[in-house]
């Protein structure tokens, strides 16, 4: 009997799976903490079918290509999260919560119980930023009520820092990633609440709005009410469903921002509108641990339109995958190669 295409599907799940516990044991067994029962666990995995072992031995294999490299990632991680427990302070323990998508970061890099930081390219914060007050990883949201009148919530990969006077919290510094802000009508006895991202401030009286700021390049937008957006190229006045972007020399006109676009991050969602892949990528790995690499350069150019859930990346990928015909290769510490 000819075999059907969903037995072949079936297989190739099957297949995958077995490669995705190969690498899991091999994780483990480089982790430095395996347990008497955990060996008693692989021996009976390997010996239940000849393909686990196939399997095991491939991946053993493709470590022993990148395994130093991968070493000394994980042991750059270790030392920056020593560091930053040492060095750094948390003033209060506001609300956090980790995208479903990126609460084994630290599992998947084989490290327990160290927080995932980002040097350069990545694995840790520039020296500028290790002032921050606040801090998020990859994944990781969290909502810092400033003042009683100020309520921040931090996205992933976002670090800020207060700007007191005379004791009193009277904006942020915005050092990295993005930040959405909400202060209500009547509550500020009209002092305006500033954030500084880059070269440029945005004053605010009351009203939702958010900055974002990444690659240099700072993106201001206007949920409710009104924001005052300062530049030494101009001065831009936002209101509801408005924004600007500026750099270090320039400031954008106003723009009108789709509804769809508007908050997506904060329910959750990733929204592109004929956006480049390599952008879709570069977005996707601030909220994804590891690191996702697109190795086929016909394919950066190529639109996207549509969104995704931020807790579901992984099938993000497989679509985008499936989308462009691209081939995709697992390796340690959530590294995905797409050719």
């Amino acid at each position: 009997m000819t075999p059907s295409v969903d037995d072949d599907d079936d297989l190739a799940i099957g297949a995958e799976r077995t490669r995705q516990e190969a690498w899991e044991w091999l994780r483990l067994f480089h982790s430095g903490a395996v347990k008497p029962q955990d060996a008693d666990r692989f021996r009976r995995w390997v010996a239940s079918s000849p393909s686990h072992a196939a399997a095991f031995g491939e991946a053993r294999a493709q470590w022993g290509v990148i395994g130093p490299a991968a070493a000394g990632l994980l042991r750059a991680n270790a030392q920056a999260a020593a560091f930053h427990a040492r060095h750094l302070s948390r003033p209060m323990l506001p609300r956090r919560a980790f995208l479903s998508a990126a609460a084994g970061a630290a599992a998947m890099a084989g490290v327990a119980g160290v927080a995932v930081f980002h040097p350069p390219a990545g694995l840790w914060p520039a020296p500028a930023e290790w002032g921050a007050d606040y801090r998020t990883a990859t994944g990781e949201q969290l909502v810092v009520d400033l003042t009683e009148r100020v309520h921040v919530t931090l996205n992933t990969q976002t670090r800020i820092r207060r700007q007191t006077v005379g004791g009193q919290t009277t904006g942020i510094d915005l050092l990295a990633g993005e930040a959405a802000f909400d202060l209500p009508a009547g509550a500020g006895g009209g002092r305006p609440f500033g954030v500084v991202a880059g070269v440029g401030r945005s004053l605010v009286e009351s009203g939702r709005f958010e900055v974002r700021y990444l690659n240099a390049r700072v993106c201001v937008t206007c949920i409710e009410g009104a924001v005052r957006v300062e530049h030494a190229a101009g001065t831009r006045e936002l209101r509801a469903r408005q924004q600007t972007v500026y750099d270090g020399s320039s400031v954008s006109s106003v723009a009108l921002v789709g509804a769809a676009n508007l908050s997506a991050w904060r329910k959750g969602e990733l929204v592109f509108t004929q956006t480049r892949l390599s952008d879709v990528l570069d977005e996707i790995n601030r909220y994804r641990p590891g690191r996702v690499m697109l190795m086929n350069a016909a394919a950066r150019n190529r639109p996207v339109t549509g969104s995704f859930y931020i807790a579901s990346l992984d099938l993000a990928l497989a679509q985008l995958q499936h989308a462009f015909v691209l081939n995709a290769r697992l390796l340690p510490g959530g590294v995905v190669l797409l050719s």
